[in-house]
């Protein structure tokens, strides 16, 4: 116990120590899912948003509840359906009768964390009423502007394999998410283990979980990765990443600049969690596919051809080149050598 804090060992403003704790906590009930959390650290640290796809049955929903326990972070949680209006996310003024007044009741949209589950069951009409809180980080109540927390974040969850009763996202709102990860069946040896941790706790579930950061460390955390150093040969790699989107023969419209400035945001903060501090080349590679795949608009011929944005992208990656490694590396300050 010695020198250690008084604070419940809450990690420091370090992002690697705080990536870190969030790992191991989350790991106590949920196994397998280390690259959705990383992911998710990543869009925390850099006021991202996530789209989160996979069949019904692999904890989608249970991942985003156990990510905002163990970060301190208040959390909402929308079940999406084709009736649900913009009010039941926004909120509206209700009549008190007991006062003869309207009253503000703000909806589910003003947490911290707001997962908004099936959002492909919403109407498009109901889907955008996310937009502006995304973006803006404030809604618009019958004229009346008002803010949301700080920190704020969506994670969305979508079904890929149900196609009636569903609304496919439309382009300006499928751009407004920083990542989409494809949430996998576990293998064979990851789904035994859930087998022997739920049959010796039955009831394991996110309340088993402890707060292991709190939120101002969060912001701290966020400070640093902003100071995490990109070199201009690395800023060339990206674009020349993105370009190579636009001018992909089976894509009707690449990346928009939105992707370009998540890459920018996004690879600092893996550099930072991974101990670093400056952007190397295979952060942008790893984190191509789950910014670049879900915003490309493919051309009719490819839609019918049945091509994967996930095999663009890895075409695109695997024949753009990288900086040579002794041009991403912050240069020494001139008074360093004497």
């Amino acid at each position: 116990m010695s020198g250690e804090s008084s604070t419940n060992d809450l990690p420091s403003r370090d992002p690697a120590a705080t990536y870190d704790a969030l790992q191991d906590e989350i790991g106590r009930v949920l196994i397998g899912n280390e690259s959705a959390i990383e992911h998710l650290t990543i869009a925390l640290l850099t006021r991202g948003h996530v789209l989160l796809e996979g069949v019904p049955g692999i904890a989608k929903t249970t991942l985003a509840n156990l990510f905002a326990r163990v970060s301190g972070l208040e959390y909402n949680r929308i079940q999406m359906t084709p009736d649900i209006v913009p009010a039941d996310i926004t909120g509206t003024h209700v009549y008190r009768e007991s006062t003869g007044d309207f009253t503000l009741q703000r909806g589910p949209i003003f947490a911290n964390l707001v997962v908004a589950d099936e959002i492909n069951r919403a109407t498009p009409k109901t889907q955008s009423a996310l937009l502006e809180g995304m973006q803006e980080r404030h809604v618009t109540i019958e004229g009346e502007t008002l803010s949301l927390p700080t920190p704020f974040m969506v994670i969305a969850t979508q079904n890929p394999i149900e196609i009636e009763g569903v609304f496919e996202l439309p382009e300006a709102q499928r751009d407004r998410f920083q990542f989409k990860l494809t949430v996998d069946l576990p293998e064979r040896a990851v789904e035994r283990q859930l087998l022997d941790q739920f049959d010796d706790d039955p009831e394991l579930g996110p309340e088993d979980v402890e707060q292991v950061v709190e939120v101002g460390e969060l912001l701290a955390a966020r400070e640093t990765v902003a100071d995490v150093y990109v070199a201009p040969a690395i800023k060339e790699y990206v674009l020349d990443l993105v370009t190579a989107t636009r001018d992909h023969p089976d894509v009707t419209h690449g990346a928009s600049p939105r992707a370009t400035l998540a890459f920018l945001h996004s690879t600092k903060a893996r550099a930072a969690i991974h101990g670093r501090e400056y952007v190397i080349p295979d952060d942008v590679k790893e984190l191509a596919e789950v910014i670049l795949a879900h915003r490309l608009v493919l051309s009719t011929d490819a839609d019918l051809s049945d091509v994967s944005r996930d095999e663009i992208v890895t075409e695109v990656v695997e024949t753009v080149t990288p900086p040579g490694a002794d041009t991403v590396e912050p240069p020494v300050a001139s008074g360093d050598n004497g």
